[in-house]
């Protein structure tokens, strides 16, 4: 009796026990914040252009799942941290062979859903849709929050694809700013349209890890290697000082063997500067500043550091 008894306490022990696991479980799956709203929500299924309807869709994309449907860009997104898409084709009722194909690609965060936009758009040509937008005659595309819009009309109707833009942007409620980093960028002389965000490799180098650059336009230059190379500051972002004094190091290590190193660094960029020759694009200036690393590549004689200076100032 007192053995049957005894096991009939741990029984309802391990059953307390349990639920309160499960409700610990669940309570903390909870807290952790609540699910990102279903992707398909953010589809129009009012206010669409006049005479337009969805005619296939929505269909949702996992990390598993995106080479079914950009086999060839996949990787790029998935650096870029996708989360999910979804896809979906609206129709001009009255001309079956005018359709609309909408991308919504979730990558997390305003930085990543900048990033890549900026590897998509070709040049400067805004749309006035969402933080940023480029637009020609048969796409837009655009960014606003955590989210990356991908717009294409098989036949030129701007002010329909407009409208849609339009009403995608409305639907997307998060309001994070741009990425604070493109304000650092000297004004005068940037190329509009060329600031990139890359998550990896920035300019190539794997030991440069993430970070943004832009193109600058120069004065037209006579040589014909001049002429090749692209002028551009870069700014690489680093965990930490110390990380960033050794990709400052790995750097210099690698234009002494593949370029040249040069002698008389500005005193204004303290002891952590170097300059030298890329073997590629020319003149090469690079500074550590705390946990960043900040460069100057192509430029003629003194310019790409005056450029540095000035962006020195700002990331202060």
């Amino acid at each position: 009796m007192f053995n049957e008894q005894l096991r009939q306490k741990m029984q309802q022990r391990s059953l307390i026990a349990l639920y309160i696991w499960i409700g610990l479980f669940t309570w903390r799956g909870v807290s952790l914040g609540a699910p990102v709203a279903d992707l398909r929500t953010l589809l129009p299924k009012q206010d669409l252009p006049a005479g337009w309807a969805l005619v296939e869709g929505p269909h949702v994309y996992s990390k598993k799942t995106l080479f079914e449907h950009v086999n060839g860009q996949a990787v790029l997104y998935l650096s870029y941290g996708f989360q999910r898409s979804v896809f979906a084709v609206f129709q001009n009722v009255k001309e079956p062979e005018n359709q609309m194909e909408v991308d919504i690609y979730d990558v997390g965060n305003v930085l990543n859903a900048f990033g890549v936009f900026s590897r998509f758009r070709n040049e400067d040509r805004p749309g006035g849709v969402g933080l940023d937008s480029y637009v020609d005659d048969r796409s837009l595309l655009f960014y606003k929050g955590r989210y990356f819009v991908m717009l294409y009309a098989t036949e030129t109707d701007a002010s329909a694809l407009k409208q849609l833009a339009m009403t995608l942007s409305a639907k997307i409620v998060d309001s994070s700013p741009p990425p604070k980093e493109i304000v650092l960028f000297p004004k005068n002389g940037l190329k509009t349209g060329s600031i990139q965000y890359f998550p990896e490799g920035l300019l190539g180098h794997t030991f440069l890890g993430r970070g943004f650059q832009a193109s600058y336009a120069d004065e037209v230059e006579t040589t014909p290697a001049a002429q090749a190379r692209e002028s551009l500051l870069f700014l690489a972002i680093f965990r930490s000082p110390m990380a960033a004094k050794e990709a400052l190091t790995t750097y210099k290590s690698y234009i002494s063997k593949k370029g040249k190193l040069l002698p008389l660094t500005p005193a204004t960029f303290g002891a952590d500067a170097w300059k030298g020759e890329d073997p590629y694009q020319g003149p090469l200036t690079v500074v550590q500043r705390g946990p960043h690393l900040i460069g100057a590549r192509g430029f003629p004689e003194k310019k790409g550091e005056l450029y540095l200076e000035t962006f020195m100032k700002k990331l202060q």
